[in-house]
């Protein structure tokens, strides 16, 4: 997997970036009877506003994550792998490059969220060594669940 190329998204990869989080997230459409929060970006907004890389494997786009940087850590906003890819190990090279982008912004802390409802993201934060902030309730139903890690200083 170390043959993950990082790409910084444009303003031309706003459809790449709809596309790639609408097909990641299909599969959680039937666990909370709705899109996902990230099925309904505005990702010609969030392109300019956000750190968005693209993770091509073998020319494939196999991934992406979003971040949004504040003074003290670095927020995880979106976290994509293709289908033909889940389950391969991307999502934890995609985390990899997440906590090496904290270290290199000079912060040490990485903070995300995830729908609780959402059960193998939960278990795949655990195993990342993210711990549980908080909780809080989603206005159309649910929770969404607020996880922390500390990364080493670089």
């Amino acid at each position: 997997m170390s043959g993950l190329v990082f790409r910084r998204a444009g303003d031309s990869d706003a459809v790449t970036v709809r596309n790639l989080t609408h097909a990641a997230y299909a599969k959680w459409v039937p666990v909370i009877g709705r899109k996902p929060k990230p099925m309904n970006a505005d990702y010609e907004r969030a392109v300019r506003a956000h750190v968005i890389e693209l993770a091509h494997l073998d020319g494939e786009l196999a991934g992406l994550i979003e971040l949004i940087p504040a003074a003290d850590h670095l927020l995880l906003e979106n976290l994509a792998v293709a289908p033909p890819h889940q389950g391969k190990g991307v999502g934890r090279h995609l985390m990899a490059r997440v906590e090496a982008l904290a270290q290199a912004r000079g912060v040490t802390l990485v903070r995300l969220y995830t729908n609780k409802a959402f059960t193998s993201n939960l278990a795949f934060y655990r195993t990342l060594g993210y711990a549980v902030e908080r909780e809080e309730p989603i206005q159309s139903g649910g929770f969404l669940v607020h996880f922390v890690k500390e990364v080493p200083a670089a």
